[in-house]
């Protein structure tokens, strides 16, 4: 079941604008007061989440962020009203389309938002209701039980191919992803990633955080510019220093 909410509305410095939170949280004026502070926020139609209705499973709820449509975008934020861990995770799309798909761990029932900024200051806000059974945040990792996750830790995997419109870029690396919420076992995740051409150029940055799910799978394009690419590297480490360095390959 949905959340019990109320009408929450927020403050758009620029204009003294106030308008009602299309999703209807209790939450709103929480994450708003968390992440945009004193500053311009909007809802925009532009930025959309594309969730299921209802997740079967609430250690892996597939989630794509799409704000592709949307122009001068520096950083998209994505965050969960009712998780106790809100912040899922940040990027830059750079040279890449402002589109990511990923997948969340999510505790409870609760809005899944992603806000963009552009270079005018302004955060453009869109979400998605997903309803879930609930848990996905306090539950242990698969695979910190398993002996087998120490030696392919941050192992990665994944396939680059060419679009009619450019390329995507799909990845998957091995990490438990751990929120440390669960009894004796810390947080542990991946806290930065890059993917880049093979000159260094920089194409998009993720940082992620825990409420990433475990084993975090990553899909990503790039405009015509880039149809054709060959090979991508990625490169990153988790928040205790371990690092990610990888080609991928067409």
């Amino acid at each position: 079941m949905r959340a019990l909410a109320c009408a929450a509305t927020f403050f758009l410095a620029s204009t003294g604008y106030t308008a009602t939170d299309p999703l209807d949280s209790a939450r709103w004026g929480d994450m708003q007061q968390a992440f945009f502070a004193n500053q311009s926020v909007e809802f925009d139609s532009r930025v959309r989440v594309l969730a299921p209705l209802s997740a079967e499973n609430s250690m892996e709820v597939p989630i794509t962020v799409d704000a592709s449509t949307l122009p001068d975008i520096e950083e998209v934020v994505v965050f969960a009203d009712f998780n106790p861990i809100l912040k899922v995770l940040t990027f830059e799309p750079l040279a890449a389309n402002a589109r990511l798909s990923f997948r969340v761990k999510l505790q409870q029932s609760t809005p899944v938002r992603a806000a963009a900024r552009t270079k005018d200051g302004v955060w453009h806000v869109g979400g998605a209701w997903v309803n879930t059974t609930g848990g996905g945040c306090s539950a242990p990792s698969v695979g910190s039980a398993s002996p087998e996750w120490q030696s392919r830790l941050n192992e990665v995997s994944g396939r680059l191919w060419e679009k009619e419109d450019g390329s995507r870029l799909r990845l998957r690396i091995i990490h438990p992803m751990d929120t440390g919420l669960a009894a004796d076992i810390p947080a542990f995740y991946i806290d930065s990633l890059e993917v880049r051409q093979a000159d260094g150029t920089a194409l998009m940055r993720i940082h992620a955080f825990e409420p990433v799910a475990e084993n975090p799978l990553f899909t990503l394009d790039l405009p015509a510019l880039y149809k054709g690419l060959e090979k991508v590297r990625v490169v990153g480490r988790d928040n205790n220093g371990n690092k990610v360095d990888a080609w991928v390959e067409r």
